[in-house]
């Protein structure tokens, strides 16, 4: 009889336990405001891609629109500013093009890694821009 008591006691502390920390955890604000912030940086950091490569249809794989089946993608703080790593092609023929951009706090660009061999022109000019073949 006492084992019965005791299961069903610790059972309910355990319970409550994890009801508690389940309410704590969905109802604290921190996550969403980081995510937030870190939607606020990718969005920068495309409109940044678009404006270096300079394409007509450009296509993205990055921490809002990833695809597991192009690559890994990641969006981190970096002191100081941030760094977001993606995949971008100019169409359906073109291969993907893994990049990696290093932005300021304010986003903007501070550095781009890029493999992708028709932007060597544009790298002479830019000392931020680093191309590979």
């Amino acid at each position: 009889m006492d084992h019965r008591v005791g299961r069903a006691v610790f059972a309910s502390v355990v319970g409550l336990a994890a009801a508690v920390f389940s309410y704590l955890w969905i109802t604290d604000p921190e996550p969403r405001a980081v995510r937030a912030e870190e939607e606020r940086v990718v969005e920068a950091s495309r409109a940044l891609l678009e404006s270096v490569v300079s394409a007509d249809s450009l296509e993205i794989v990055d921490p809002l629109a990833p695809n597991r089946k192009v690559g890994k993608v990641y969006v981190f703080a970096e002191s100081p500013g941030w760094a977001v790593s993606g995949y971008y092609r100019r169409g359906e023929p073109d291969s993907w093009h893994p990049y990696l951009m290093m932005m300021t706090a304010d986003f903007e660009l501070r550095g781009l890694k890029v493999r992708d061999a028709a932007l060597l022109g544009r790298a002479a000019d830019d000392p931020r821009l680093d191309v590979r073949r």
